[in-house]
C-alpha cells in the first residue's frame, strides 16, 4: 500500500510515524511545502522572548528521523491539485519549478490552516507580519530587534504570548481586540481581569472592544493602527485575529463544513473512504455541548494525526472528541480551562450552576503555600460537569486535565465530591480541590433522591 501525506507539521507527523510504526511495509511519501517539518507555533514567543535558545527546540521530529524510519520525505514540495478519481496529485518542487505528478493508494490530508488576513488597505506594508511558522518566527525576531513599538492584533493565546514576550523586553507594547476581554473564549471575567492586570502591569497597553479600522502608511511602513475609538503609532504589527482551515484544494470534491474544513468520520476518513484529514483543516466534535466547533490545537491535531495512521487499513479507533482543554502562562499567572465557560453556558441556555473555590494549594501549616482559585460549571438538570478554570502563581494547571476527563466521561458533581485522589502535605490537602468544588456543588445545588 502506498500512502501520501500532504503536510507534515502536527498532524502529519503523527500521521506518518504512526502508519510506519504499526504497518512497516507501507510506502509513505510526505509533501511539505515548508522547509521544515514538526514546528511547534505556540513555541513562537518562547523563542522571541529568550525562554528557548536554541530554534532546534521548536521541532520534536526532522525530515532525518522521518527519513531513517524508511518514510520518503519531501520538503519544498507543493501540492497543486488533486484528481480523486485517478487518485493522482500534480506536485510543484519549489525549488526547481518543475512539476510532476503521483499517485497513491491511501491520501492523509494534514494541511493545517493559516492566518486570517483581513482585507484592510496597507496589510501588506513591510512591517505587518503573521505568526504561524517557522519562516514567521525568524522574520519577528529580526524585525523587532530594529523597532522599539510593537502592535499585536488579536488577543487569543499568541497574541498575548507574543505581547508578553515583547513586553518583558521592555518594548512599548499595544494588544488591540475587538472583544471587551482577552481569551473570552476560554475564561470567564474573573480569570480574564486577573490575566489583563498581570499584563498592564508589565506594560502592556490593552486596547480592547476596539475594531481595526486601517494602517496609515508611509513608505510602504505602517506607521498607525487605526481603530475604530483610537490611533496607535508603531514600528511592527503582527496580525494573531484567527484561523482558517487550508482546505481550498480539496473543497470541490470532498464533503466540507460550515467554514471550509473538511468533514471526517469517527475513524478520520472524509466523503471519499480512500481519503483521510487530521489536523486544523477539519473540525473536532466538542464534548461539553455536543457539537461541530473548529478549534486549531496542536493537541488536537496529534491525536487526530495518530488515529489516521491506527485506521487508515481497518477502522479500529473512534476518535473521543475534545473538551477544549487548553492552559497559559501570563507573567507569574499559570491559567488553564477546559469545556464551558459561564458565560458560553449562560449565551446556550444551558440550565448550569457555577461553584467557585478559592483556597491554599497545601496545608496551611506548611512553610509555604499559595492561594488557587477553581471554578467549577456544572448542569443542574444532569449534574454533569461541564467545564472548568483554574489560576494561581503556582502551576496547578494539571487539574484542569484531570476535569477534562471527567467531561470525557460524563462524569457527575457527586462523583467528582467523592472520587480517590491522593494526600500529602507537601502537595495538597485532605480534602483535594476538585473534591472541594464537587462538595460545594453539593451544597449549593443539592441532588434530588432520583439523581
Amino acid at each position: 500500500m502506498k500512502v501520501i501525506v500532504i503536510g507534515c507539521t502536527h498532524a502529519g507527523t503523527a500521521a506518518a510515524k504512526t502508519i510506519k510504526k504499526f504497518q512497516p511495509q507501507t510506502d509513505i511519501l510526505v509533501y511539505e511545502r515548508n522547509d521544515n517539518i514538526s514546528f511547534l507555533s505556540c513555541g513562537i514567543a518562547l523563542y522571541v522572548g529568550g525562554v528557548v535558545k536554541d530554534s532546534r527546540g521548536l521541532f520534536y521530529s526532522n525530515p532525518d528521523e522521518l527519513i531513517s524510519m524508511g518514510i520518503n520525505t519531501k520538503l519544498k514540495h507543493e501540492v497543486l491539485k488533486v484528481d480523486f478519481a485517478k487518485k493522482e496529485i500534480l506536485v510543484k518542487n519549489l525549488e526547481t519549478k518543475k512539476e510532476f505528478t503521483d499517485n497513491y493508494d491511501k491520501l492523509v490530508i494534514a494541511a493545517g490552516s493559516w492566518p486570517v488576513i483581513p482585507p484592510i488597505p496597507g496589510i501588506n506594508s513591510k512591517n505587518v507580519l503573521l505568526s504561524k511558522n517557522f519562516s514567521h518566527a525568524k522574520e519577528i525576531i529580526a524585525y523587532s530587534k530594529k523597532v522599539k513599538k510593537i502592535t499585536v492584533v488579536g488577543a487569543g493565546y499568541i497574541g498575548i504570548e507574543l505581547a508578553e514576550a515583547f513586553a518583558l523586553q521592555k518594548k512599548e507594547v499595544v494588544l488591540i481586540d475587538g472583544e471587551q476581554r482577552i481569551m473570552s473564549k476560554y475564561l470567564d471575567q474573573e480569570f480574564t481581569d486577573l490575566a489583563q492586570q498581570e499584563l498592564i502591569n508589565h506594560g502592556t497597553t490593552l486596547a480592547l472592544g476596539q475594531k481595526i479600522a486601517g494602517f496609515e502608511v508611509k513608505d510602504n511602513l505602517v506607521t498607525h493602527v487605526k481603530t475604530d475609538k483610537a490611533s496607535f503609532e508603531t514600528e511592527m504589527v503582527i496580525m494573531c485575529i484567527s484561523f482558517r482551515p487550508n482546505t481550498q484544494l480539496f473543497t470541490n470534491d470532498l464533503k466540507t463544513s460550515f467554514n471550509g474544513a473538511l468533514v471526517v468520520n469517527e475513524y478520520m476518513q472524509t466523503s471519499d473512504p480512500d481519503v483521510y484529514a487530521c489536523g486544523d483543516c477539519v473540525n473536532v466534535y466538542y464534548n461539553p455541548n455536543q457539537e461541530v466547533k473548529y478549534m486549531p490545537l496542536a493537541t488536537n491535531a496529534i491525536r487526530m494525526g495518530t488515529l489516521v495512521g491506527l485506521n487508515i487499513s481497518e477502522q479500529k479507533i473512534k476518535y473521543l472528541g475534545t473538551q477544549g482543554t487548553s492552559g497559559i502562562k501570563i507573567i507569574d499567572l499559570n491559567i488553564s480551562s477546559t469545556g464551558l465557560t459561564e458565560t458560553v453556558a449562560k449565551d446556550l441556555g444551558k440550565n448550569y450552576d457555577v461553584v467557585t473555590i478559592k483556597d491554599a494549594n497545601r496545608p496551611e501549616f506548611m512553610p509555604e503555600f499559595e492561594t488557587v482559585t477553581l471554578k467549577l460549571v456544572f448542569d443542574k438538570d444532569t449534574r454533569k460537569i461541564l467545564g472548568g478554570q483554574i489560576v494561581s502563581r503556582l502551576d496547578l494547571t494539571e487539574k484542569i486535565n484531570t476535569l477534562s476527563v471527567c467531561i470525557q466521561n460524563e462524569m457527575t458533581v457527586e462523583q467528582l465530591a467523592f472520587v480517590d485522589f491522593f494526600f500529602q502535605p507537601h502537595f495538597n490537602k485532605p480534602w483535594g480541590l476538585l473534591n472541594l468544588a464537587g462538595l460545594k456543588a453539593l451544597e449549593n445545588s443539592p441532588a434530588t433522591s432520583q439523581q
